[in-house]
Formats: C-alpha cells, sequence, structure tokens
C-alpha cells in the first residue's frame, strides 16, 4: 500500500481514500446540486495527480482514481438526499481525519490537508461563474476550507 499509510488501520486508510470522494460531494452538493460538471472534473482531478502531483501523493490518487466515477454514484447514493443531513453525514466522517493526520507525521500530514484543500476549491470552481467556470457560490465557500478538519500548519524546515 502506499507508504504513508503504514501506520494507519485498515479503515483510516480507507477514509483517506475516501475522502477526496466525500470532498467532492460536499463541495458539488453544497448548493443542493451536483452536477455532472463538477463529478466529471473531480473525477479528472484524481488522474491529473497521478502523475502531477508530489511523487510522494501519486500513488494514492492511482488509487483514487480507479472507478472513480462508479465510487463517487455509489457514495452518493448511500447518503441522504437532503442537503443539510448529507453535509452532516460527511462532515461526521471528515472529522475523522482529525485523528488520522497527526499519525502520517507533520510534512505528510500537511501535504495531505493542503491537497484536500486544493481538491475542494477546483470541485467548486468547476461549476458557476463566466461559461461554468471559476465562480465559488456562497454555500460551496462555507465548506470549501473544510472547517470540520483541524488545520495543519505547514512544518517548519529541519536545519
Amino acid at each position: 500500500m502506499i507508504n504513508q499509510f503504514h501506520t494507519l488501520s485498515q479503515e483510516e486508510k480507507d477514509l483517506m481514500v475516501d475522502s477526496t470522494a466525500l470532498i467532492t460531494v460536499l463541495i458539488a452538493g453544497a448548493d443542493g446540486d451536483i452536477d455532472n460538471e463538477e463529478k466529471e472534473w473531480a473525477a479528472k482531478l484524481t488522474k491529473i495527480r497521478s502523475y502531477n502531483t508530489p511523487e510522494e501523493w501519486q500513488e494514492y490518487y492511482k488509487l483514487v482514481g480507479e472507478n472513480y466515477a462508479a465510487k463517487l454514484d455509489a457514495l452518493i447514493a448511500s447518503l441522504p438526499n437532503d442537503t443539510d443531513a448529507r453535509n452532516t453525514v460527511i462532515s461526521e466522517r471528515l472529522t475523522k481525519m482529525n485523528d488520522i493526520l497527526p499519525k502520517l507525521g507533520p510534512v505528510h500530514a500537511y501535504s495531505f490537508y493542503q491537497g484536500m484543500l486544493t481538491f475542494a476549491e477546483h470541485v467548486a470552481k468547476a461549476s458557476g461563474g463566466f461559461l461554468r467556470m471559476g465562480a465559488i457560490s456562497r454555500d460551496e465557500k462555507k465548506w470549501i476550507g473544510l472547517p470540520m478538519i483541524t488545520p495543519i500548519d505547514e512544518p517548519e524546515e529541519e536545519a
């Protein structure tokens, strides 16, 4: 499996892999409508990140990207249709990342956290605005910073 995950339980590894789909549904569905542009862009982004991200996370994104669209559809089907209820369930699941990320060590935890934030931002920008690109809705802004996850500060460089 992925080197950074060696200290994690299987349940924790599963949540790490599921986190991108959870973020996709949270952000894409923040306005009550999960549209195809957001879902398609999230799937493309996992593929892009499988080769265009720090090398330490490429294997992770390859794993995440396997059957991403099907996994995303299954996740959506398993969650409540009501936006507030769905966001509550997703938030509760993502809150568990607060216990997992420190196990990765400061450098990997920071890198993964930053990746989650930028993933959320990319999904938010996938729909809306001029030519349906670039705008982040008020509902998405509420969630884009992933407020359920304690921010991780950039580690100081070792001397």
